[in-house]
């Protein structure tokens, strides 16, 4: 794991970030089969692997204990924590811990988001230390961030990793999603589902319909719909992820469509909503 770890650092060095994600996709569509060829190779090797796996269990009781208590891997592209940058100074309090996405063939869309963690959790940090230094100038104060990430599906097509921040001083949170095809390797975008632009107002009318149901339903539910300052539209960047069901979910940070004890809100949407403008039946069933 540490010469994983020590590949990783070196890769986030050496590989710039283009400009356009889409530009990765459009590269990984020509790699395609290549791959193809490749897995062969990489199922022979997989079963190699298996074949000395095995023989150092048996021949280690010891080795065989220990691993017994390791989860098994399912597919090969998995999320780890890269590293972690921790403050601890009585009330300033930080703790930000970095994913890594492992074993994907597509090296340039594993770097690119790996960098891209690492750089935003990086500046996080650095902000963080820079605000200490001006609450300190100031007389002091309480200052507390959080981050890290959970992975919200992973199955055999679909893993989506969601990266937060939270403060803990005022209770700000807010989330962003990465979806991506672990087949093809290839990241999701909200429009590259769907034919045309067509699939945000069929979103919007759905999101309300939903707000109005909950707040009927449960006094206790508010959203900003009906006000002038209220939710018009999704982004075409809107964040988003594929759920376990293939069913598509739209997420709206903390304050964003509703008041702040609303926390996080997200929105399932029901797929013959979206049926007829879906670019494929690919990803959301």
């Amino acid at each position: 794991m540490d010469k994983k770890l020590e590949a990783l650092r070196k890769e986030y060095k050496n590989i710039p970030i283009p400009d356009e994600l889409d530009f990765i996709v459009k590269k990984a569509l020509k790699q395609k089969k290549k791959r193809n060829v490749n897995m062969m190779k990489r199922l022979v090797g997989v079963g190699a692997a298996v074949l000395i796996f095995i023989t150092g269990v048996n021949a280690s009781p010891n080795l065989a204990n220990a691993l017994s208590e390791v989860p098994i891997v399912g597919s090969l592209v998995k999320v780890l924590t890269f590293t972690e940058f921790k403050v601890d100074e009585g009330t300033a309090k930080t703790e930000i811990k970095v994913p890594a996405i492992t074993n994907m063939e597509n090296k340039t869309l594993e770097s690119t988001l790996n960098k891209k963690y690492l750089e935003a959790s990086k500046k996080l940090y650095n902000d963080f230390i820079a605000e200490i230094e001006e609450v300190k100038k100031n007389g002091g104060g309480h200052l507390g961030v959080e981050s890290g990430y959970d992975v919200k599906t992973d199955n055999d097509q679909i893993l989506a990793v969601g990266r937060y921040v939270v403060s803990t001083v005022n209770s700000y949170s807010e989330y962003t999603y990465d979806t991506i095809d672990k087949k093809h390797e290839l990241l999701i975008t909200l429009p590259s589902l769907f034919k045309d632009d067509s699939y945000m107002n069929l979103i919007n009318e759905n999101i309300k319909e939903q707000m109005r149901r909950q707040m009927e339903r449960d006094p206790d539910k508010f959203y900003w719909l009906d006000d002038e300052m209220g939710f018009k539209t999704i982004a075409k960047d809107q964040s988003f992820y594929i759920n376990n069901k293939g069913k598509l979910v739209i997420v709206f940070n903390k304050y964003e469509v509703a008041p702040g004890y609303m926390g996080v809100c997200e929105f399932t949407i029901p797929t013959d909503v979206i049926a007829n403008v879906l670019a494929s039946k690919e990803y959301i069933k």
